[in-house]
């Protein structure tokens, strides 16, 4: 019976512990069976209530623009290691504080797979996430500098277990901005994972941040403890969308072709 009034205190339930370990001292054996089995009921309810109200609290903070997983991802299309991907949805990586960049071009599956891997965090491993597009975080840094309020957002977001920052290097930044990218960077150094989607391979980033010396010293840190998934040029969505393209056309043909053959064989 300790081990039921143990799990009370896990949930916090303080009152509801001490009640029951009195009630204990004055009920017989066949009560306190009975009692068990209903509270266990009670309480696994309430872990499974408080599990799913975290899971929506955290997706809702996590700020994803779409819902993605893995399932819906047609890894037999793409260039990247499924399993290695797979690896990654077991958040192993966070526990380390690792990094993860996602370099290829657009329509690749880069912001699918970093999406689906931080709803994955979520849903299946209780992490806490937040997803941003790059060109709005650096916006997010430089209002904050520029109300005098420097540091908050860094503060919030060491408190992650993985951040994800999509599309670095698709819309342009100030060297002010990219500065204060990289001393957020600098701050979650080897306190909370990082994954990157970017069209740019790493010889280019200096193009974003205007400065080759900060640049170096952020790729020095962000690829110490770093896995690097490149996605290919191929667009997922442009062969599919060509594909799809092909298909209409051929089917119009089809019906043309069966249109003319009914009114060939028409009798007179």
């Amino acid at each position: 019976m300790t081990d039921l009034i143990a799990e009370f205190k896990a949930l916090r339930l303080y009152g509801m512990a001490s009640g029951y370990a009195e009630l204990l001292q004055n009920i017989s054996s066949v009560e306190v069976q009975q009692t068990e089995w209903l509270l266990r009921h009670l309480i696994q309810a309430e872990q499974t209530d408080r599990g799913l109200r975290s899971i929506r609290y955290q997706m809702h903070a996590a700020r994803f623009p779409m819902h993605r997983d893995l399932a819906g991802f047609e890894f037999e299309q793409s260039k990247v290691d499924r399993r290695q991907i797979e690896q990654f949805a077991t958040t192993a990586f966070t526990d380390c504080a690792e990094n993860i960049v996602l370099i290829g071009g657009t329509g690749t599956g880069k912001t699918h797979l970093a999406t689906a891997l931080g709803v994955q965090a979520i849903t299946r491993h209780g992490k806490r996430v937040r997803f941003f597009s790059t060109i709005d975080l650096v916006n997010q840094l430089e209002q904050e500098k520029a109300t005098g309020k420097p540091g908050r957002l860094a503060h919030q977001l060491m408190h992650l277990d993985l951040l994800i920052l999509d599309e670095l290097g698709y819309v342009p930044f100030s060297q002010a901005g990219g500065a204060l990218l990289f001393h957020l960077l600098s701050k979650l150094y080897e306190h909370t994972s990082v994954v990157i989607t970017t069209n740019l391979v790493f010889a280019e980033w200096a193009n974003v941040f205007f400065d080759a010396k900060l640049t170096t010293a952020l790729l020095d840190r962000l690829t110490h403890h770093c896995h690097i998934v490149e996605t290919g040029n191929d667009s997922y969505r442009f062969r599919q969308s060509r594909g799809q393209a092909k298909a209409r056309i051929k089917s119009r043909e089809q019906s043309k072709e069966a249109a003319g053959k009914e009114v060939i064989d028409e009798p007179f």
